[in-house]
């Protein structure tokens, strides 16, 4: 508890003037890429399994009208066991914080690993408001609802001490996943994820995400609307199911994705790690490694 108000209080006053990013060398040497609206979820700060080099790249070659924080941005799970925190985590939380000073719309759904700022609904910390859920209108006129999604997860309301250790059991493939991806990036290989192959090939766990999808999917339409982002499940999608639109932001540990809306109101999924250039790419993967060391 101490250390969710101590992070909180941390994020709410964290209000001085970040570096001139330009002056520090860390101005875009990519185009930035503009949207109308950009939906990320599943950071999981607070963890060495947070790609946050990557991150803060999506951060830096993208602009948009309103930025959705789609939970779990902070890991409180991890936090409460072992406190972990390096230069990079703070980095992202500034340069969210940037944006939402120079003009940004930026609107924080809490998950179930960042559950602790649910105690702050409808409040403003540096400019992001914090709220349960979200109507967001896109510019064709559609209306889609906005939430983290745990709350259509059984594992998460039925017994949360399974989803505990399920959770330790996913840091642990997680750390197996970046071992196993610095031998790759030796080889020249790409990034492969170890859990999304699992996943795959695990026929319990399609069916649970095919049970949440379609979950979250119903009550979009049992509340009038035509569409629904989520996050929590760390697999990224876009598709109809029964005449609603589903869309998953994906993830910042395994997938590094994020839902985009153009100027027309068009969805798509961005997958950064496409857009990473491969010298950035190294330099992520060696901070994973020194992340692994100080884990």
């Amino acid at each position: 508890m101490q250390r969710d108000d101590a992070f909180l209080n941390a994020w709410r006053n964290a209000t001085a003037p970040l570096q001139d990013e330009a002056a520090a060398g860390l101005a875009p040497e990519r185009p930035v890429r503009r949207f109308r609206t950009l939906w990320i979820s599943d950071l999981h700060l607070g963890t060495p399994g947070c790609q946050a080099e990557a991150l803060l790249d999506f951060l830096r070659h993208t602009e948009c009208e309103t930025l959705y924080l789609v939970g779990d941005i902070v890991d409180g799970w991890q936090l409460r066991r072992t406190w972990y925190w390096p230069q990079a985590h703070n980095d992202v939380v500034q340069k969210l914080l940037r944006k939402a000073r120079k003009g940004t719309r930026v609107i924080f759904i809490p998950g179930n690993h960042d559950e602790f700022a649910r105690r702050y609904l409808h409040l403003n910390f540096g400019g992001i408001t914090v709220a349960e859920d979200w109507v967001h209108e896109t510019a064709d006129g559609r209306k889609l609802w906005v939430i983290h999604g745990d709350l259509f997860d059984g594992v998460i309301q039925c017994a949360k001490w399974l989803a505990h250790v399920g959770d330790s059991l996913y840091e642990f493939t997680l750390r197996l996943n970046r071992h196993l991806n610095t031998l790759r990036a030796r080889m020249g290989l790409p990034y492969w994820s170890l859990s999304q192959y699992l996943k795959r090939r695990v026929k319990r766990a399609v069916s649970y995400v095919d049970d949440f999808e379609n979950a979250v999917a119903r009550e979009a339409k049992k509340r009038g609307l035509q569409g629904v982002v989520c996050g929590h499940i760390h697999h990224a999608e876009l598709r109809d199911i029964g005449g609603t639109l589903y869309a998953n932001d994906g993830d910042w540990v395994e997938s590094l994705t994020a839902l985009a809306e153009q100027a027309d109101g068009t969805l798509e999924i961005l997958q950064w790690s496409d857009f990473l250039p491969a010298a950035r790419h190294k330099a992520a993967r060696k901070s994973a490694r020194k992340q692994l060391q100080h884990a």
